[in-house]
């Protein structure tokens, strides 16, 4: 009796992600859970993000990126540009007090970089003046989350839905004007005020591979980028079912 051909299966490739200003990867392990394969890029040291980065000038990194052709590696760019210029806290808050230092805004050489690339593309920011289009704005109530953390994005070259703005359940847990609020949520910024310890954070926020505050502080929960990641794909498909 003939026995059937054993069949290979090969997978396809992943498509890459670029992370630009990639922190501790919040927005990695996203990508990464809707399917990329992801390489980062910080300034900073970071030896608790997950996959392969490169330390360096995140722009300068991606000017030669596109002057060699490298840049062709890539199917889709994520960018998280330094947002202490125009946050809501610095243009509120630090600034009414004269706290905080000159921050410079990087948000408009990101996106001329990024125009030249020809990939699609992500700009994430929060609230605030940053001067992005706010072609998405997610929450953490919309994933369950014990954070509110509203965070914008601009969409270069595709487009997707925006998801119902759900209604919070209550107040962010914390010290206002010397009085103290309960709530189901936790502050995902700052120290004292009645902030949140780092585990609940880290739980608040979904991330488990680092404790190091200040890269949580400065995260997005993975389940934001996951979301954004598979409505790419998605639309990926689609463009190419329909051509």
């Amino acid at each position: 009796m003939t026995q059937p051909t054993d069949i290979r299966r090969v997978r396809a490739p992943q498509p890459r992600l670029l992370d630009l200003f990639s922190c501790a990867g919040g927005a990695a392990v996203g990508y990464a859970r809707a399917g990329f394969a992801v390489d980062g890029c910080d300034i900073a040291h970071r030896p608790n993000y997950p996959f392969p980065y490169h330390r360096g000038d995140a722009l300068a990194h991606l000017a030669a990126l596109i002057a060699s052709g490298e840049i062709r590696r890539y199917a889709f760019i994520h960018a998280s540009p330094p947002c202490q210029d125009k946050c809501a806290l610095t243009v509120g808050t630090n600034q009414s007090q004269g706290w905080g230092g000159t921050h410079v805004d990087l948000v408009a050489p990101t996106r001329d970089l990024l125009d030249k690339t020809g990939l699609p593309y992500v700009i994430e920011q929060p609230n605030g003046r940053a001067e992005i289009r706010k072609d998405l704005t997610l929450c953490g109530e919309m994933f369950g989350l014990d954070v509110i953390r509203h965070r914008n994005f601009e969409l270069g070259g595709w487009t997707t839905d925006q998801p119902a703005h759900l209604r919070h359940r209550g107040r962010v847990r914390g010290w206002r004007h010397g009085r103290f609020y309960d709530g189901p949520y936790v502050a995902a910024y700052g120290n004292g005020g009645g902030k949140p310890t780092t585990p609940e954070l880290q739980t608040a926020m979904g991330i488990d591979w680092t404790d190091v505050r200040e890269e949580l502080t400065e995260a997005i929960p993975p389940a934001y980028s996951e979301f954004i990641g598979r409505a790419h794909l998605a639309a990926s498909a689609t463009r190419e079912v329909a051509a």
